[in-house]
């Protein structure tokens, strides 16, 4: 299939996130089947290499500026899409959050427009809710622009429904996925003389609860007596607000940090892990989640947004809102207890494959765009 498709994103790898891995996981696919993917991103950091080939993919990527990790402003952006938009048969543009999207849709010609928003419904600070009012008149020009919508759950297709009217036959339910081969080669081996809970995740507070974590792993040592130890898997803007935390509860002896693994040892953490904890309030996907629920890892998640659909599925165990450390304290001991894995084939099955979505973006979104 001759096709050249733009994915346009406010950050892609080795930057880590959902939206940075679903761009990546669908752009080394597509580059598979034989489709010419560009990859037009922003760089806050201006560190980056500006172009370069990795898996076929090719990736482009400009000078922004993203006050706390946000907004992605991209003049260069904007330029060479107004310039280029004419030379893909489609733009793929991600995240509703982010000015990307806007200038891809600004800036459309004879392209097919396809949208993945990553719509959560607010913002992740009290100042990003507010701006989330002036600008929702703006950013549903994105959706009425576009050919085809993909949300990524039930739940985040209901709050585009709500929010910006989108019609129907515009809305695909596309989830994100898991590399189920990468997977398969992995088994549960959880620790037994010390559990270990882990945690994966973009550290931004109001959103992922990773501050009520911490709370509730204080309470686990002090009032449930366990000999536990916590690992975080992260970086984000909070991060060194969540380090005074840790200092201030002296967890720092029962508590490792890394900021960043290789996949390979990701996933080699995330598999010695007794459970694993994803408190978010806010999610439209949890990719983290999915993959500890395919490796049969018990793994607790706030029964919420679009991570409730795991908890209704049996798949997660659920913290019920509001978040509260004790609450995750209970959800974790409750995980610890059973202390059974759960993967077979029908959990494994009941995610989809990166190779899925792939298959379902070009028979559903691109052919039709």
């Amino acid at each position: 299939m001759e096709m050249r498709i733009a994915q346009v994103c406010p950050r892609y790898h080795p930057y880590v996130g959902g939206v940075e891995t679903h761009v990546r996981e669908i752009s080394r696919r597509l580059v598979r089947k034989g489709i010419e993917i560009d990859v037009l991103t922003t760089d806050m950091s201006g560190d980056l290499i500006k172009e370069e080939e990795i898996e076929g993919v090719k990736i482009r990527r400009f000078k922004s500026w993203a006050p706390s990790e946000a907004y992605y402003f991209s003049n260069s952006l904007k330029n060479y899409l107004a310039n280029h938009s004419k030379d893909y048969d489609i733009v793929h543009a991600h995240g509703y959050n982010a000015f990307p999207a806007l200038y891809a849709k600004q800036t459309k010609s004879e392209n097919g427009f396809v949208f993945t928003p990553h719509y959560l419904g607010k913002g992740q600070t009290f100042f990003r809710n507010l701006l989330h009012i002036p600008y929702k008149s703006i950013g549903k020009g994105i959706f009425e622009e576009a050919d085809k919508v993909v949300c990524v759950s039930e739940y985040e297709r209901l709050l585009v429904k709500e929010d910006f009217d989108v019609k129907d036959n515009k809305i695909l339910i596309i989830p994100n996925g898991i590399d189920k081969n990468e997977l398969s080669e992995l088994q549960w081996k959880p620790e037994p003389a010390q559990p270990k809970i882990a945690f994966s995740g973009r550290l931004e507070r109001r959103q992922k609860n990773v501050d009520k974590l911490i709370y509730a792993f204080d309470l686990l040592i002090r009032e449930y007596n366990l000999n536990s130890r916590l690992v975080i898997i992260g970086r984000g803007p909070y991060e060194n607000e969540m380090i005074r935390l840790i200092e201030r509860l002296r967890l720092q002896d029962r508590l490792e940090w890394k900021h960043w693994l290789p996949r390979t040892q990701y996933l080699e953490e995330l598999s010695t892990s007794n459970v694993f904890v994803y408190p978010s309030e806010h999610e439209c996907y949890g990719i983290t989640a999915a993959e500890a629920i395919a490796m049969g890892i018990p793994t607790v998640v706030a029964n919420s947004t679009a991570l409730a659909e795991f908890v209704e599925e049996e798949l997660a165990y659920g913290i019920d809102l509001p978040i509260t450390p004790k609450a995750i304290a209970e959800a974790v001991c409750k995980a610890l207890m059973e202390a059974r894995p759960r993967k077979n084939d029908s959990v494994v099955n009941s995610i989809m494959s990166w190779d899925t979505v792939t298959d379902q973006l070009l028979e559903k979104a691109y052919k039709y765009s």
